[in-house]
C-alpha cells in the first residue's frame, strides 16, 4: 500500500525552548477535540481514529466533542473564541472554513485568521447516490430521470454549507435540472433516509457509502475527484462524465482557535503528524476513502486559505445561503 513520506525524527524533534515556564507541563487536562458535525461523517470518523493516538503520543486524553448546528458554524465560532492554550482544538474541514463564511453575511469568524491551522490529514471526495428503487444505472440516466420528473425532485445531504450541498446546487445549474436540497443535522441521519427510500437521491461522502453499495443497498453514480479512487476503481468521476465544475474534496485537518503559543502549536502538529505515520491509522484513514497528504503547518494554513478563495464564486454562483 502506498505510504506517505512523513518527516524524520531529527525534524520531529521539538523546536527551540517553552516561550513560558506553564507551557513546558502541557498538556496537564484532557484536549477537547470539536467536530461540527454529528457522529458518523468523515471528520467524525477521522477524528475518532487519530484521538486514541494523538493521547498515547502526548500522554493526555482526548475528547472527541460532537457539536454540529449552524451549518458547522456552531462548533467552529466555539473553537475560534476559546483560550488558545491548546486544550479546544477544531477537526477543520470545508464546511465551516471554506463554505460557510461565504453563505452568511457576516461570518462570526475569519476561516484563515481566527484559527492557528496545525495538521493536515486529507481529502474525501463526494459521490452521487441513489436508492435501489431509482431505475437508473449510471449518471447520463440519472439526469433523464430527474428531467422526467414533475416539480423539483428532493435531494439529500448532510446539512446546509455541506461540500454535498454547494455540490447539489452545482449540479441542478450545469444540467439545467430542477432540485430540492434536503438538508440534515448530518450525514448519517440522511445516510438513513436513503436507506428507507424517504428520499430517492442523494450528496455524500465517499466512504461511508462504499459498504451500502457493495450490499445492493444504495447505487453510486459518479464520484466528484479528478481521478478515480483506489476503492472505487470502477466509479467514473465528474470529469469523465464532462462536469468537470463538479470536481470537489472535503478536506479535514486540525486547527486551533489564532494566538496558540508556538511551543504547543509545533507539539500538537508532531503528535497528529506521528499519530498519521501510523500504518495502521493510514490503512483505516484509506480504506475510509481518504486522500491522504502530508502538509506542514505553513502549507495546511495557505491551503485554507487558497481553499477559501477557491469555494467563494463557487458559492456566491449557486445563490445558497444559509
Amino acid at each position: 500500500m502506498q505510504r506517505r513520506t512523513f518527516l524524520s525524527l531529527t525534524a520531529l524533534s521539538f523546536a527551540g525552548p517553552w516561550a513560558y515556564a506553564g507551557e513546558a507541563n502541557w498538556p496537564d487536562a484532557p484536549i477537547r477535540l470539536v467536530v461540527t458535525f454529528p457522529p458518523g461523517g468523515s471528520s467524525d470518523v477521522a477524528a475518532r481514529l487519530l484521538a486514541p493516538h494523538v493521547a498515547t503520543i502526548l500522554g493526555q486524553s482526548v475528547v472527541i466533542d460532537n457539536k454540529p448546528g449552524g451549518a458547522s458554524v456552531i462548533g467552529a465560532r466555539h473553537v475560534a473564541e476559546a483560550k488558545a492554550d491548546g486544550y479546544t482544538l477544531l477537526m477543520s474541514n470545508s464546511a465551516p472554513l471554506s463554505i460557510s463564511p461565504t453563505l452568511m453575511q457576516a461570518p462570526p469568524y475569519d476561516p484563515v485568521k481566527s484559527f492557528s491551522h496545525l495538521a493536515y490529514v486529507g481529502a474525501v471526495p463526494t459521490v452521487f447516490a441513489v436508492h435501489p428503487s431509482v431505475p437508473v444505472e449510471n449518471f447520463a440516466q440519472l439526469l433523464d430521470w430527474l428531467r422526467s420528473q414533475k416539480g423539483p425532485t428532493p435531494f439529500g445531504s448532510g446539512g446546509s454549507a455541506s461540500v454535498a450541498h454547494i455540490v447539489g446546487e452545482q449540479f441542478a445549474k450545469s444540467t439545467g435540472t430542477d432540485l430540492l436540497h434536503v438538508p440534515y443535522k448530518g450525514a448519517g441521519q440522511m445516510r438513513s433516509d436513503l436507506l428507507g427510500g424517504q428520499i430517492l437521491f442523494a450528496i455524500d461522502a465517499l466512504p461511508q457509502n462504499l459498504p451500502l453499495a457493495k450490499d445492493g443497498r444504495v447505487r453510486l453514480l459518479a464520484v466528484t475527484s479528478k481521478d478515480r479512487v483506489a476503492q472505487a476503481p470502477d466509479l467514473p468521476t465528474v470529469v469523465e462524465l464532462g462536469y468537470p465544475q463538479l470536481v470537489a474534496d472535503n478536506y479535514v485537518g486540525v486547527s486551533a482557535p489564532a494566538g496558540l503559543p508556538e511551543a504547543i502549536a509545533v507539539r500538537l502538529h508532531q503528535a497528529f503528524t506521528q499519530a498519521l505515520a501510523i500504518p495502521e491509522v493510514q490503512e483505516q484513514l484509506q480504506a475510509q476513502g481518504f486522500v491522504l497528504e502530508e502538509q506542514t503547518r505553513a502549507q495546511f494554513a495557505e491551503f485554507v486559505r487558497q481553499q477559501y478563495e477557491a469555494w467563494a464564486p463557487v458559492v456566491r454562483a449557486t445563490g445558497a445561503t444559509i
